[in-house]
Protein backbone atom coordinates (compact mmCIF):
# COMPACT_ATOMS: atom_id res chain seq x y z
CA UNK A 1 0.00 0.00 0.00
CA UNK A 2 1.28 3.86 -0.70
CA UNK A 3 1.40 6.19 1.83
CA UNK A 4 -0.43 9.57 1.57
CA UNK A 5 -0.19 12.45 3.17
CA UNK A 6 -3.27 13.73 5.42
CA UNK A 7 -4.65 16.75 4.07
CA UNK A 8 -5.60 19.58 6.04
CA UNK A 9 -8.90 19.56 6.52
CA UNK A 10 -11.08 22.97 4.86
CA UNK A 11 -13.55 25.37 6.31
CA UNK A 12 -17.00 24.18 5.77
CA UNK A 13 -20.65 25.14 6.08
CA UNK A 14 -21.24 22.92 9.20
CA UNK A 15 -17.91 24.67 10.83
CA UNK A 16 -19.03 27.74 13.11
CA UNK A 17 -18.60 30.69 13.00
CA UNK A 18 -16.01 32.96 15.37
CA UNK A 19 -18.06 35.87 16.37
CA UNK A 20 -16.25 36.69 19.72
CA UNK A 21 -16.26 40.38 19.93
CA UNK A 22 -12.90 41.54 19.88
CA UNK A 23 -12.87 45.27 20.93
CA UNK A 24 -10.49 47.83 20.90
CA UNK A 25 -9.40 51.44 20.31
CA UNK A 26 -8.21 52.41 17.60
CA UNK A 27 -4.79 53.74 17.01
CA UNK A 28 -4.39 56.97 19.19
CA UNK A 29 -2.89 59.39 16.13
CA UNK A 30 -5.83 57.77 13.58
CA UNK A 31 -7.89 59.33 16.68
CA UNK A 32 -6.53 62.49 17.31
CA UNK A 33 -6.43 63.31 13.39
CA UNK A 34 -10.19 62.12 13.17
CA UNK A 35 -11.42 64.18 16.17
CA UNK A 36 -9.23 67.24 14.42
CA UNK A 37 -11.17 66.38 10.87
CA UNK A 38 -14.77 66.58 12.64
CA UNK A 39 -13.48 69.93 14.58
CA UNK A 40 -12.11 71.73 11.37
CA UNK A 41 -15.33 70.51 9.60
CA UNK A 42 -17.13 71.80 12.32
CA UNK A 43 -15.65 75.18 12.64
CA UNK A 44 -15.28 75.59 8.78
CA UNK A 45 -19.45 75.20 8.77
CA UNK A 46 -19.84 77.89 10.94
CA UNK A 47 -20.56 81.48 9.98
CA UNK A 48 -19.52 83.33 13.01
CA UNK A 49 -15.89 81.77 12.76
CA UNK A 50 -15.49 82.54 9.09
CA UNK A 51 -16.53 85.80 10.22
CA UNK A 52 -14.14 86.14 12.85
CA UNK A 53 -10.72 84.10 11.70
CA UNK A 54 -11.00 85.12 7.44
CA UNK A 55 -13.21 87.64 6.89
CA UNK A 56 -12.70 90.79 9.26
CA UNK A 57 -8.97 90.57 8.88
CA UNK A 58 -8.89 90.63 5.07
CA UNK A 59 -11.38 93.54 5.46
CA UNK A 60 -9.46 95.40 8.15
CA UNK A 61 -6.25 94.67 5.56
CA UNK A 62 -8.32 96.02 2.25
CA UNK A 63 -10.01 99.15 3.55
CA UNK A 64 -6.78 100.38 5.54
CA UNK A 65 -4.79 99.76 2.96
CA UNK A 66 -6.63 101.10 0.16
CA UNK A 67 -7.33 104.10 2.64
CA UNK A 68 -5.88 106.71 4.43
CA UNK A 69 -8.12 106.42 7.06
CA UNK A 70 -5.38 106.10 9.52
CA UNK A 71 -2.10 107.76 10.16
CA UNK A 72 0.38 104.45 9.83
CA UNK A 73 3.54 106.83 9.91
CA UNK A 74 6.36 106.34 7.42
CA UNK A 75 6.44 103.25 4.80
CA UNK A 76 4.02 101.61 2.61
CA UNK A 77 0.77 101.28 4.59
CA UNK A 78 0.41 97.26 3.38
CA UNK A 79 3.87 96.71 4.78
CA UNK A 80 3.00 97.93 8.58
CA UNK A 81 -0.95 96.64 8.34
CA UNK A 82 0.02 92.86 6.86
CA UNK A 83 2.01 91.72 10.14
CA UNK A 84 -0.51 93.37 12.33
CA UNK A 85 -3.27 91.09 10.49
CA UNK A 86 -1.20 87.78 10.48
CA UNK A 87 -1.13 88.85 14.83
CA UNK A 88 -4.88 89.35 14.63
CA UNK A 89 -5.32 86.02 12.46
CA UNK A 90 -3.85 83.71 15.02
CA UNK A 91 -5.40 85.76 18.22
CA UNK A 92 -8.79 85.19 16.26
CA UNK A 93 -8.44 81.76 16.54
CA UNK A 94 -6.22 79.94 19.06
CA UNK A 95 -7.96 82.48 21.69
CA UNK A 96 -11.45 83.88 20.79
CA UNK A 97 -12.81 80.69 18.29
CA UNK A 98 -10.98 78.08 20.72
CA UNK A 99 -12.55 80.01 23.83
CA UNK A 100 -15.84 80.16 22.21
CA UNK A 101 -16.01 76.96 20.80
CA UNK A 102 -14.73 75.19 23.96
CA UNK A 103 -16.97 77.08 26.74
CA UNK A 104 -20.18 75.76 24.87
CA UNK A 105 -19.07 72.08 24.24
CA UNK A 106 -18.24 72.16 28.15
CA UNK A 107 -22.10 73.45 28.67
CA UNK A 108 -23.65 71.18 26.57
CA UNK A 109 -21.56 68.09 27.96
CA UNK A 110 -19.59 67.54 24.67
CA UNK A 111 -16.01 67.50 26.48
CA UNK A 112 -17.66 65.10 29.55
CA UNK A 113 -19.13 62.57 26.83
CA UNK A 114 -15.62 62.48 24.79
CA UNK A 115 -13.94 61.80 28.22
CA UNK A 116 -15.63 58.56 28.17
CA UNK A 117 -14.58 57.66 24.80
CA UNK A 118 -10.88 55.97 24.15
CA UNK A 119 -10.04 59.59 23.25
CA UNK A 120 -7.19 60.53 26.13
CA UNK A 121 -7.26 64.17 27.51
CA UNK A 122 -4.15 64.67 25.83
CA UNK A 123 -5.30 63.59 22.66
CA UNK A 124 -8.52 65.60 22.95
CA UNK A 125 -5.65 68.67 23.19
CA UNK A 126 -3.44 67.41 20.59
CA UNK A 127 -6.84 66.94 18.61
CA UNK A 128 -7.37 70.81 18.94
CA UNK A 129 -3.96 72.22 18.58
CA UNK A 130 -3.99 70.67 14.98
CA UNK A 131 -7.40 72.18 14.59
CA UNK A 132 -5.77 75.67 15.54
CA UNK A 133 -2.71 75.19 13.07
CA UNK A 134 -4.76 74.30 10.07
CA UNK A 135 -7.17 77.07 10.45
CA UNK A 136 -3.98 79.48 11.13
CA UNK A 137 -2.64 78.19 8.43
CA UNK A 138 -5.16 78.73 5.82
CA UNK A 139 -5.43 82.45 7.14
CA UNK A 140 -1.83 82.79 6.86
CA UNK A 141 -2.37 81.99 3.35
CA UNK A 142 -5.70 84.36 1.95
CA UNK A 143 -4.12 87.23 4.31
CA UNK A 144 -0.88 86.76 2.72
CA UNK A 145 -2.49 86.40 -0.83
CA UNK A 146 -4.53 89.36 -0.57
CA UNK A 147 -1.64 91.48 1.03
CA UNK A 148 0.77 90.68 -1.74
CA UNK A 149 -2.12 91.63 -4.29
CA UNK A 150 -2.05 94.93 -2.72
CA UNK A 151 1.92 95.11 -3.10
CA UNK A 152 3.40 93.71 0.11
CA UNK A 153 7.00 93.18 -0.27
CA UNK A 154 8.04 90.79 3.16
CA UNK A 155 11.49 90.74 4.51
CA UNK A 156 13.27 88.48 6.54
CA UNK A 157 13.71 85.07 7.77
CA UNK A 158 10.58 82.80 7.87
CA UNK A 159 11.55 80.73 10.30
CA UNK A 160 11.96 83.55 12.56
CA UNK A 161 8.33 84.64 11.95
CA UNK A 162 7.05 80.90 12.12
CA UNK A 163 8.87 80.78 16.24
CA UNK A 164 6.82 84.21 16.58
CA UNK A 165 3.28 82.62 14.93
CA UNK A 166 3.73 79.32 17.65
CA UNK A 167 4.52 81.17 20.24
CA UNK A 168 1.62 82.92 19.94
CA UNK A 169 -0.39 80.22 19.56
CA UNK A 170 0.36 78.28 22.62
CA UNK A 171 -0.19 82.05 24.71
CA UNK A 172 -3.57 82.23 23.08
CA UNK A 173 -4.43 79.04 23.45
CA UNK A 174 -3.71 78.20 27.08
CA UNK A 175 -5.61 81.40 27.90
CA UNK A 176 -8.70 80.43 25.76
CA UNK A 177 -8.75 77.69 27.26
CA UNK A 178 -8.26 79.12 30.79
CA UNK A 179 -11.23 81.22 29.83
CA UNK A 180 -13.19 78.17 28.47
CA UNK A 181 -12.48 75.99 31.37
CA UNK A 182 -13.35 78.60 34.10
CA UNK A 183 -16.47 80.76 33.32
CA UNK A 184 -19.59 80.00 32.28
CA UNK A 185 -20.44 79.53 28.35
CA UNK A 186 -22.29 83.02 28.29
CA UNK A 187 -19.72 84.82 30.29
CA UNK A 188 -17.11 83.10 27.73
CA UNK A 189 -18.75 84.76 24.68
CA UNK A 190 -18.96 87.90 25.93
CA UNK A 191 -15.16 88.34 27.43
CA UNK A 192 -13.74 86.48 24.57
CA UNK A 193 -15.02 89.02 22.09
CA UNK A 194 -14.52 92.19 24.51
CA UNK A 195 -10.95 90.85 24.87
CA UNK A 196 -10.99 90.87 20.87
CA UNK A 197 -11.64 93.92 20.50
CA UNK A 198 -9.76 96.07 22.65
CA UNK A 199 -7.08 94.13 21.58
CA UNK A 200 -7.82 95.38 18.17
CA UNK A 201 -8.18 98.85 19.06
CA UNK A 202 -4.88 98.95 21.63
CA UNK A 203 -2.57 96.02 20.53
CA UNK A 204 -1.10 98.05 18.36
CA UNK A 205 -2.64 95.71 14.80
CA UNK A 206 -4.08 98.52 12.48
CA UNK A 207 -3.54 101.28 15.55
CA UNK A 208 0.38 102.36 15.81
CA UNK A 209 1.25 102.52 19.96
CA UNK A 210 2.90 105.65 19.08
CA UNK A 211 0.17 107.23 19.09
CA UNK A 212 -0.55 106.39 22.90
CA UNK A 213 0.91 108.25 25.67
CA UNK A 214 4.41 106.99 26.47
CA UNK A 215 3.41 104.97 30.20
CA UNK A 216 0.82 103.21 28.38
CA UNK A 217 2.59 102.78 25.45
CA UNK A 218 5.18 100.24 27.43
CA UNK A 219 2.31 98.29 28.85
CA UNK A 220 0.66 97.75 25.92
CA UNK A 221 4.01 96.49 24.27
CA UNK A 222 3.85 93.63 26.97
CA UNK A 223 0.49 92.19 25.94
CA UNK A 224 0.63 88.97 23.28
CA UNK A 225 -0.89 90.47 20.25
CA UNK A 226 1.54 93.57 20.79
CA UNK A 227 4.53 91.43 20.82
CA UNK A 228 3.63 89.38 18.35
CA UNK A 229 2.28 92.35 15.46
CA UNK A 230 5.66 94.27 16.57
CA UNK A 231 7.63 90.59 16.24
CA UNK A 232 6.24 90.22 12.44
CA UNK A 233 6.73 93.75 11.59
CA UNK A 234 10.27 93.41 12.83
CA UNK A 235 10.91 90.09 11.17
CA UNK A 236 8.57 90.79 7.79
CA UNK A 237 8.94 94.34 7.42
CA UNK A 238 12.28 95.23 8.85
CA UNK A 239 14.04 91.89 8.06
CA UNK A 240 15.14 91.44 11.49
CA UNK A 241 16.86 88.30 11.74
CA UNK A 242 15.76 87.37 15.56
CA UNK A 243 13.71 89.90 17.40
CA UNK A 244 14.49 88.25 20.94
CA UNK A 245 12.38 91.19 22.92
CA UNK A 246 9.03 89.91 21.57
CA UNK A 247 9.80 85.99 21.72
CA UNK A 248 10.76 86.63 25.42
CA UNK A 249 7.46 87.86 25.84
CA UNK A 250 5.20 85.72 24.07
CA UNK A 251 7.52 82.44 25.52
CA UNK A 252 6.59 84.20 29.35
CA UNK A 253 2.84 84.49 27.85
CA UNK A 254 2.73 81.19 26.98
CA UNK A 255 3.98 79.24 29.84
CA UNK A 256 1.59 81.75 32.61
CA UNK A 257 -1.53 80.73 29.78
CA UNK A 258 -0.86 76.93 30.00
CA UNK A 259 0.19 76.15 32.76
CA UNK A 260 -3.01 78.46 34.68
CA UNK A 261 -5.26 76.00 32.16
CA UNK A 262 -3.85 72.73 33.05
CA UNK A 263 -4.48 74.00 37.29
CA UNK A 264 -7.72 75.63 36.68
CA UNK A 265 -9.45 73.96 33.66
CA UNK A 266 -12.61 71.95 34.60
CA UNK A 267 -14.15 70.05 32.17
CA UNK A 268 -17.99 69.83 32.77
Amino acid sequence: MTATTPRRAGPSAADPLDLTPAPGAAPLPRMVLSQAGYELRTLLRNGEQLLLTLIIPVVLLTLFSATSLLDLGAGRRVDFLTPGILALAVMSTAFTGQAIGTGFERRYGVLKRLGATPLPRGGLIAAKTLTVLAVEALQAVVVCAVALALGWHPHGDPVSALALILLGTAAFSGFGLLMAGTLRAEATLAAANLVYVLLLAAGGVVFPLEEFPGGVRHVLELLPVSALADGLRRVLQDGAAFPGGPLVILAVWAVAGLALAARFFEWE
